[in-house]
């Protein structure tokens, strides 16, 4: 305030307002510019990628099919994990688990189809028994090549293993 009761314009006051609004002004623009930027990163409004591996086979056979899987970052993933065989097999990568945020797992009835139940929360390896389907809901944050696919250390030995890759 001056002597008389008046508020300044120029002066010390008027000269610090004006980098203030500059800054806000300059943010509002910024937000409004980059708005639809953020809204293609929304993973709630993302389709998801979808992926199909399958755990031995009906003949009995002790592998993955496919052995090598390949998943984007920044992309939401559903991995469907089939077992058709009638032995009960993991699915388990250390790289994958530590290089994923998992959104869920979806247990599926034997058609596949209906979900039985929902698993929340970090996931290192999974079991599907004979018959059984379910599905891997992730999001791929790092990227990295990773041959420690695997079902039981025996059973990597007699081939069952894989390589998966994050780009």
């Amino acid at each position: 305030m001056g002597c008389d009761g008046v508020a300044q314009v120029g002066g010390i006051a008027g000269h610090a307002m004006k980098p203030r609004l500059l800054l806000i002004g300059f943010s509002v623009v910024s937000s409004l510019l980059f708005q639809p930027a953020w809204a293609a990163g929304d993973l709630t409004k993302q389709e998801p990628k979808r992926f199909h591996v399958e755990l031995s086979n009906a003949a009995g056979e002790k592998r993955f099919t496919p052995d090598t899987l390949q998943f984007e970052t920044g992309t939401l993933t559903i991995l469907t994990i089939s077992n058709n065989s009638q032995k009960s097999y993991y699915f388990g990568s250390n790289g994958l688990a530590d290089s994923v945020y998992t959104r869920k797992i979806v247990v599926l009835d034997k058609g596949g189809k209906e979900p039985l139940a929902e698993i929340y929360g970090p996931i290192r390896k999974v079991e599907v028994y004979p018959g059984q389907v379910l599905e891997w809901w992730f999001v791929p944050v790092r990227t990295g090549q990773f041959d420690d696919l695997m079902s039981r250390k025996s059973e990597a030995a007699a081939g069952m293993k894989g390589t998966i890759e994050i780009r």
